[in-house]
């Protein structure tokens, strides 16, 4: 989508917003998006209900897990596995690190 042409002292709506997520964060935290977010989460999951992820990940097309699985094959599902869980480990180790000092 093209962006219009700004005279002097505008701004387009993505700046506005950037901007205005950039003071949120200055005056709440980086802390006060995560819990939002998770909190948004939790709601539209209790609204759509697990089936419904499910679901989509099944689905065909671009994003659906069939047509994954057929770009990239069953070792891409290992190898993401074996990152997310070297992730993991790493996240809790740093935490324990955090707590004993």
């Amino acid at each position: 989508m093209p962006e219009r042409k700004k005279t002097k002292g505008e701004m387009t709506v993505r700046e506005a917003g950037h901007r205005g997520g950039e003071k949120v964060k200055e005056e709440r935290g980086h802390e006060f998006f995560s819990e939002i977010g998770k909190k948004g989460g939790e709601t539209v999951l209790k609204e759509r209900g697990p089936e419904f992820y499910s679901e989509i990940g099944h689905k065909g097309g671009e994003k659906g897990g069939e047509a994954t699985k057929e770009k990239y094959g069953p070792e891409f599902y290992s190898e993401i596995g074996h990152k997310g869980g070297q992730k993991v480990r790493d996240l809790i180790e740093r935490g324990k690190q955090v707590e004993e000092e």
